[in-house]
C-alpha cells in the first residue's frame, strides 16, 4: 500500500523542495507533457522556473504551491492561483499540475486535485478553472474530479518537441 500526502508549502519550506520540484518538472517536460515549455528542458530550467515565477507568488500570498509525496518522496506538484483580477474574486485557477512519470497512475493526481478543492474552498473560491492539452492523459482525471469542458481551442500551442500544434481544452469546476 502506498502512502500519499499533499502539503501546501509555506514560504520557509520552498528552498528545501527546490531540487525535487525542478526534477519533477524536467521529467514532466521530457516525457512530453504540454505545460508551456519546450524540450530540451533540464532540472536547472525547472529550478529556475520555481525560483523566479512560482516562489515569489507563493511568498506574496497570490498562489498556493502544493507538493504531493508518495511513500515519503515528493513526486507531484500543483499550483492554485488565487489572486485574479478584481472582477473575479470568486475564481481560482489550477496551474502546472505535474506528477513524476515514474509515479503516475497511483493516485497522486487525484490527491493533488482534492487538495486544490480544499484550498480553493478555504480561500472562499466557488469556481476553479484550468486548461489542458486536448486528449492528454490528464483530461479524464480532471473529468473524474468534477471538471467540465468549457471549450476547445484548436492549434493552441506547440507540442514540447516542437513538431506540431495541439488543441487546448478549457475546463471548470464549481464548488
Amino acid at each position: 500500500m502506498t502512502d500519499i500526502s499533499v502539503t501546501a508549502l509555506c514560504a520557509a519550506d520552498l528552498e528545501d523542495h527546490l531540487d525535487r520540484l525542478g526534477a519533477i518538472m524536467a521529467a514532466t517536460v521530457s516525457s512530453g507533457a504540454a505545460i508551456g515549455y519546450m524540450q530540451p528542458f533540464d532540472e536547472a530550467d525547472g529550478r529556475a522556473f520555481f525560483e523566479t515565477q512560482v516562489f515569489p507568488e507563493v511568498r506574496a500570498g497570490r498562489r498556493v504551491l502544493l507538493a504531493a509525496t508518495l511513500d515519503g518522496v515528493t513526486v507531484g506538484t500543483a499550483q492554485l492561483i488565487t489572486a485574479l483580477p478584481p472582477n473575479q474574486p470568486h475564481r481560482s485557477e489550477v496551474a502546472k499540475m505535474m506528477v513524476d512519470p515514474e509515479a503516475r497512475r497511483r493516485g497522486v493526481g487525484r490527491a493533488l486535485l482534492a487538495a486544490v478543492d480544499t484550498h480553493a474552498t478555504a480561500a472562499g473560491k466557488t469556481l476553479i478553472t484550468l486548461d489542458t492539452r486536448t486528449g492528454d492523459a490528464a483530461e479524464p482525471l480532471y473529468r473524474a474530479a468534477g471538471y467540465r469542458t468549457a471549450g476547445v481551442i484548436p492549434g493552441f500551442a506547440l507540442d514540447p518537441d516542437g513538431r506540431g500544434l495541439h488543441a487546448t481544452t478549457y475546463m471548470y469546476k464549481t464548488l
